[in-house]
């Protein structure tokens, strides 16, 4: 395909987003299996290693119009991972600012996509990150009963990010499945919209940075540099967690799924399910002198409560065989302790 220049146009796959720990992660899986052709975007500049495994980077913002119009005449995009948003804590704080970010964002981005499958004649397949922030469950009484949460049960999410991405799915399967329905020149299957709801993500590699279900990671990174950790959510807190390397690989799974098997657009993915006591007795396991106390902060408080203790992940596992590697006592030893031993020199 050819811009009206003349010009060829290169082909890609766009990451958004680039810059963050699931972006860094699916760029090299993606290198490894031999892409040449990533186009990654971030706010910020990305460093030398990640750059050079890319055809492309750029510095910008995915509500920068202008960005996406290059970016739309420069390449030829098959398929689009979209990262970048604004996190739930900050997210509360501005939360205008979210919706900008999040939802309008997105919806430029659905848009490129839709653009960019009409001008190549194909479908775009666009895959995008969610997160259990998308529940809200009314009351702990409702949790406790509520088991493995399906994904279709207890949307009434209560904080701006969770309603960011309850709305970014609903706008992604319009895309998908309605866009311009009533259109004489409709085209149908422009966008083949992938969408997973991710639990708590624990890494090594990542210094937590205050996000709502970051007490788990904080409580090992804090034992491993010999510091004290109260911990902002009771002890019997519970919700579901994996590893940061594990959503890498379930987010590429889904991108490479057969569309033919997929029976929904949004699928639930998760490790284990862990309350933070249990979290707080594996890292004293791994690190005996770890000072672990509970100064419960009750805004945060509220919207863990509000997040199912566990997500049904059947969906997941039946239409493109997503299967957890960790449980909680393999996660530590196998992914976590290393990793953050490594880090600190401990």
């Amino acid at each position: 395909m050819s811009t009206m220049s003349g010009a060829r146009r290169s082909s890609g796959v766009l990451i958004t987003g680039a810059g963050g720990e699931v972006g860094h992660g699916l760029i090299r899986a993606l290198h490894e299996h031999g892409r040449t052709d990533i186009i990654a975007v971030d706010l910020r500049e990305m460093d030398d290693e990640i750059k050079g495994m890319c055809a492309q980077t750029f510095v910008g913002d995915i509500c920068d119009k202008a960005l996406l119009a290059r970016l739309l005449s420069m390449f030829e995009i098959e398929r689009i991972f979209h990262l970048a948003a604004l996190l739930s804590t900050r997210s509360e704080y501005a939360p205008e600012r979210a919706h900008e970010v999040n939802v309008v964002g997105t919806l430029n981005l659905l848009q490129l996509a839709a653009e960019q499958a009409r001008s190549h004649g194909g479908s775009v397949v666009f895959v995008y990150p969610s997160s259990i922030a998308a529940y809200g469950i009314g009351d702990p009484g409702t949790k406790a009963g509520a088991g493995a949460v399906v994904e279709d049960a207890y949307l009434e999410p209560t904080t701006m990010y969770g309603c960011n991405k309850l709305a970014c799915e609903h706008l992604g399967r319009y895309y998908a499945r309605h866009y311009r329905q009533l259109a004489q020149d409709r085209v149908e299957g422009l966008i083949d919209f992938r969408c997973l709801r991710y639990p708590g993500l624990i890494s090594a590699d990542t210094v937590p940075a205050g996000g709502t279900s970051d007490y788990g990671p904080e409580m090992v990174h804090a034992a491993a540099r010999g510091e004290a950790y109260a911990c902002f959510v009771r002890e019997d807190s519970r919700i579901p967690f994996m590893t940061m390397g594990e959503a890498v690989e379930a987010t590429l799974l889904l991108a490479g799924a057969e569309r033919e098997k997929l029976t929904r657009c949004v699928y639930n993915v998760a490790g284990f399910s862990a309350s933070a006591g249990e979290l707080a007795a594996e890292v004293r396991r791994h690190f005996p002198d770890a000072q672990i106390t509970y100064e419960v902060d009750q805004q945060r408080q509220a919207i863990i409560d509000s997040w199912p203790a566990d997500m049904d992940c059947g969906s997941a596992a039946r239409d493109w065989g997503f299967a957890p590697r960790f449980g909680m006592a393999e996660a530590f030893s196998e992914v976590l302790v290393p990793g953050v031993k490594k880090r600190y020199g401990v």
